[in-house]
């Protein structure tokens, strides 16, 4: 069984990153380009062109538009710095627009880039915009499109921000979807909030030890955060003024990692979410027997750690899973295959394991969970899902 920690994170950014600074410009204040500087201070004069990072476009038939919602839950003490006070979280919320107006969604923002930049690179002379420039495709304040739309809330990986399930929030958008797309503060990187802090995993990830209870207590809290994410979407009044666009009967989860644990969590207490994916992540624990009753759950992952006998987390939950339910897995990927992550490895030259390009991996993580929520939340038959395509070969289906 192979766990994915934090400490393991965006290895490509203390490895990689410092590749930008000979091919990236740094922008200045006054918005021109300046050359990088060399570890003596001095000009040194770029030799290509800047790096424009650019996530895959949506493949649906409609424009995307973003909003940003800083929730707070009264009834709930920050559990990893109680000193905090209530419970924050951080929630991009992506829909189907009527046209693609207002400006391009910035990627992150730059006190974002820069806490990630510090954190998993110290002391790399890059610039935080060239990964706060990353290229999106959803439009700030766009108007939204007239309809009622089923909801998926998209939970990352621990130590991940949100924005690294940014193409995959995209997608659903232009698909006809409303994407509750979750920050779990002090879970990821750095996290910007309304009052200018930037929270980072540090009380969780620079503890000798995990919480008490482990990863579990990490996933149980990830549980109380989605419900709540929930509460405050469909209660009235409710929290975000595009929340008539929801159709509230329709609702389902998806995660990567500890997100996709999350997702399984989150079905267990939350009936009100149909569906459920794991894209890649170790449940912590395996999902109990009749947890999920009858609601359809998919288990997409890397060949390399996710076929049967490869984690006994999955293996143990296969035969719990009642309903519907699918065990696919993608060859020569890795576990980042399943997020942004691998187009920024492969921007800047990264050598990552399995050889699949990261369009080609990101397209397939966007075909089969749109698939799936296509047919376990608008009830429209996936014949993707039934089994091997010829188009897809990297794609395995088991059933042990």
């Amino acid at each position: 069984m192979k766990h994915h920690y934090i400490r393991a994170r965006l290895p490509f950014l203390a490895l990689a990153l410092p590749l930008l600074v000979t091919s990236c410009a740094t922008t200045s204040a006054a918005g021109t380009a300046s050359p990088t500087t060399s570890a003596a201070g001095t000009p040194s004069p770029t030799t290509t062109s800047a790096v424009k990072l650019e996530l895959p476009r949506p493949t649906g038939p409609y424009p995307v538009g973003r909003d940003i919602l800083h929730l707070v839950d009264k009834s709930r003490t920050d559990p990893w710095v109680p000193k905090d006070g209530p419970r924050q979280l951080m929630v991009s919320m992506y829909y189907p627009a009527r046209s693609a107006t207002g400006a391009s969604a910035p990627y992150l923002t730059v006190e974002e880039a820069q806490s990630l930049l510090q954190r998993k690179a110290p002391g790399a002379t890059v610039p935080a915009e060239a990964i706060a420039a990353t290229r999106t495709y959803a439009h700030t304040g766009a108007d939204p499109k007239k309809g009622r739309y089923p909801l998926v809330v998209l939970s990352p990986g621990r130590g991940l921000h949100r924005a690294s399930l940014t193409f995959l929030a995209e997608d659903l958008g232009s698909r006809g979807y409303v994407v509750a797309l979750v920050d779990h503060a002090y879970e990821s990187s750095g996290t910007a909030f309304p009052d200018g802090r930037v929270l980072t995993c540090a009380p969780l990830c620079d503890q000798p030890r995990p919480p008490e209870g482990g990863q579990a207590t990490i996933t149980k809290s990830r549980t109380k955060d989605i419900s709540f994410v929930i509460d405050e979407l469909t209660d009235r009044p409710p929290a975000w003024k595009k929340a008539r666009m929801i159709a509230t009967k329709r609702i389902g989860m998806a995660g990567h990692s500890l997100g996709g644990d999350a997702s399984a969590a989150t079905m267990g207490v939350d009936k009100r979410v149909q569906a459920g994916a794991n894209l890649d992540g170790t449940f912590h624990p395996a999902i109990p027997a009749g947890s999920l009753g009858k609601r359809p759950f998919l288990l997409l992952g890397s060949q390399a750690d996710h076929v049967p006998g490869k984690d006994d987390t999955w293996d143990g939950s296969w035969p719990n899973i009642s309903g519907w339910k699918r065990w696919l897995t993608v060859a020569d990927t890795s576990h980042t295959s399943f997020t942004d992550l691998s187009i920024l490895e492969k921007a800047v030259g990264m050598s990552t394991p399995g050889g699949l390009s990261p369009q080609r991996s990101l397209q397939i993580t966007r075909a089969y969970v749109g698939a799936f929520f296509d047919q376990h939340l608008k009830h429209k038959k996936q014949s993707l899902l039934d089994g091997p395509a010829p188009a897809n070969p990297e794609v395995a289906f088991h059933n042990p």
